[in-house]
């Protein structure tokens, strides 16, 4: 039986390869990740806050806004969920991994429990598709002071 030795710094260099192929790689599959994540914001915040008024049952957003039932919305778009200090949140909130930007909203705000199974959110979702992207782009207008985003 042929015996097959390989020259140790070259095999060295060979597992060297292979780490960066795989972590170029992983690094590619993240920037088209974060790409989409990134979607531009295509509503009108003007419609948004008109929809909006469905969601201030619970919470509040702008200049001195608070926690309620809900947590306060402002700085939304790039939190992590379930990060608001001094807010209450459900354990699957808190662990769903998820970071609030134009996808992840769109799909939660369809269906909050359907997204995040045992949030504490009891609201049924929004089910025209332009209300959503409308919301999201009033929400967007809002930094985590609660001051209006002069680029929105």
């Amino acid at each position: 039986m042929a015996r097959c030795e390989v020259d140790p710094p070259q095999a060295e260099q060979e597992v060297m390869q292979a780490k960066v192929l795989i972590l170029s790689a992983a690094l590619f599959a993240g920037l088209a990740i974060g790409a989409q994540a990134a979607e531009e914001i295509k509503g009108d915040p003007k419609a948004g806050e008109i929809v909006f008024n469905k969601c201030r049952q619970c919470h509040h957003i702008g200049k001195g806004a608070t926690n309620f039932y809900g947590p306060v919305l402002n700085g939304l778009i790039g939190r992590p969920a379930g990060t608001v200090p001094g807010y209450n949140y459900s354990e699957a909130n808190k662990h769903s991994g998820k970071v609030w930007d134009v996808v992840t909203l769109t799909s939660y705000l369809k269906q909050p429990q359907h997204d995040v199974p045992a949030t504490y959110m009891t609201f049924t979702g929004l089910k025209g598709d332009q209300d959503i992207a409308n919301v999201i782009a009033y929400i967007a207008q809002f930094d985590r002071s609660g001051a209006m985003n002069e680029a929105k």
